[in-house]
């Protein structure tokens, strides 16, 4: 059975799996990669298609400023196990990820891809004139939907990450722990 549903921790490996099948390590060289980095998606927007436990499709949507003052959300990566593509998988993730989104109250989705398939969704360039993102792009493929109309009316600027932060470990607490080990292991081999 085949079900669209928030990612949970244990998505984590097959979700990093699928996405280096899909786009192979190039995926940490790109731009929205910089918005990203470091930062938690939104609350509600990281979903997973699952097929019998399997994930077969994945998008995450992240807090950004459209210029100064002015919230929306970055989305991307979305991708779709290459053995499932053409089954319109990608279109109903991304149909399930904007309505969510809606639904949660926010404004506007950016991203950057192929503007042919973005169209049907409602994206376009035309409320990317005035922004710019942290890194090159191509300027023909940095496109916009609102949520709500008029939410990027007069948007400029510097499009940049605005999410919580990822939690990190202790790194302290993590050699701590390690030097505990060990010299638990040197005991018991006494």
């Amino acid at each position: 059975m085949i079900t669209i549903r928030e990612e949970t921790f244990r998505d984590v490996e097959p979700r990093e799996a699928l996405l280096d099948a899909c786009f192979g390590p190039a995926r940490f060289q790109k731009t929205c990669e910089r918005l990203r980095e470091g930062r938690m998606p939104a609350d509600g927007l990281s979903l997973v298609i699952d097929r019998d436990s399997e994930v077969i499709g994945t998008v995450r949507l992240w807090h950004v400023s459209a210029g100064p003052n002015r919230s929306g959300l970055m989305l991307g990566p979305i991708a779709i196990d290459p053995s499932v593509q053409s089954l319109g998988l990608g279109g109903k993730l991304m149909r399930e990820a904007l309505e969510r989104a809606d639904q949660l109250g926010h404004k506007a989705v950016l991203l950057v891809g192929d503007a042919p398939y973005y169209e049907r969704f409602g994206f376009s360039t035309e409320k990317t004139d005035s922004l710019w993102l942290p890194g090159p792009y191509e300027r023909n493929r940095f496109l916009a939907l609102e949520l709500e109309e008029g939410s990027l009316d007069g948007a400029r600027g510097l499009v940049s990450a605005t999410g919580a932060f990822e939690q990190k470990p202790d790194l302290g607490a993590l050699v701590a722990a390690a030097a505990q080990v060990a010299s638990s292991r040197m005991r018991l081999a006494y």
